[in-house]
């Protein structure tokens, strides 16, 4: 049975990485196409105001904590869950997939950081079975999805940013058959190196926000005010229920 919570009318799963992984297998085993969110503050204030974008976090198959900002709400109800980054459970299925040789999809970033991620991973995986690497720079959608169709992939990271990835995923879903999908926002620039990752310190802290942000200034206007406003109107919606 699902163990979910709901933020702001969005639900979120609520898993640990290895019961999420676990879910992951029964899905492919059973080949049924299995969307995955990583859900975090910014995704659940837009499908606020963006009903088409509400509708998909309601429809998706899994929606895990990727943001500790997301792990402070559930905390106001009085559940203590620890987030899954949205990068290390990409690890992990990119892991699942060398050792089950799976048929993996890398579809996202500039060309350069998704051949350098390919790269990478296959110096780590030499039997990674890559069957279609592509970057984000596309405005023909229908043409990739036929593209990555043929291809009959079990797992696909789509690092496309949100929405813009969880709306693509929609469409890829309906034409794929037993295929594992998430979006994976920045994470290519992460496997690739051409981002570095934060330390571990801030890692356990939920802190990475506040690294990535440092290193990336440009990064302030898009978590502020978005964050505070968030956990505010998390608190807000508590009261009301309670009231």
């Amino acid at each position: 049975m699902k163990k979910r919570a709901i933020v702001l009318n969005c639900p979120i799963d609520l898993y640990n990485a290895d019961e999420a992984i676990n879910e992951v297998r029964c899905a492919l085993n059973e080949k049924r196409n299995f969307h995955i969110i990583t859900i975090n503050p910014e995704m659940i204030m837009n499908a606020q105001k963006n009903k088409p974008f509400f509708d998909i976090v309601n429809n998706s198959d899994m929606n895990i904590i990727d943001s500790v900002g997301v792990k402070l709400a559930l905390k106001f109800q009085g559940i203590n869950q620890n987030q899954i980054r949205g990068v290390d459970f990409a690890r992990l299925l990119v892991k699942e997939a060398a050792q089950k040789n799976l048929k993996i999809v890398f579809l996202g970033a500039k060309e350069e950081v998704i051949k350098k991620t390919c790269e990478n991973f296959l110096r780590k995986y030499p039997s990674l079975n890559i069957v279609y690497a592509r970057n984000g720079y596309f405005n023909n959608d229908e043409e990739i999805i036929e593209e990555i169709k043929c291809k009959d992939p079990d797992i696909v990271l789509v690092g496309l940013g949100s929405p813009r990835q969880e709306e693509f995923i929609v469409k890829l879903k309906t034409k794929l058959q037993g295929a594992v999908m998430v979006g994976v926002g920045g994470s290519f620039d992460v496997f690739s190196g051409i981002v570095k990752e934060s330390p571990k310190i801030y890692q356990k802290l939920g802190l990475e926000w506040l690294y990535r942000t440092i290193l990336q200034p440009e990064r302030f206007n898009r978590i502020f005010p978005v964050l505070p406003l968030f956990l505010i109107k998390c608190i807000i919606d508590i009261i009301a229920k309670k009231g």
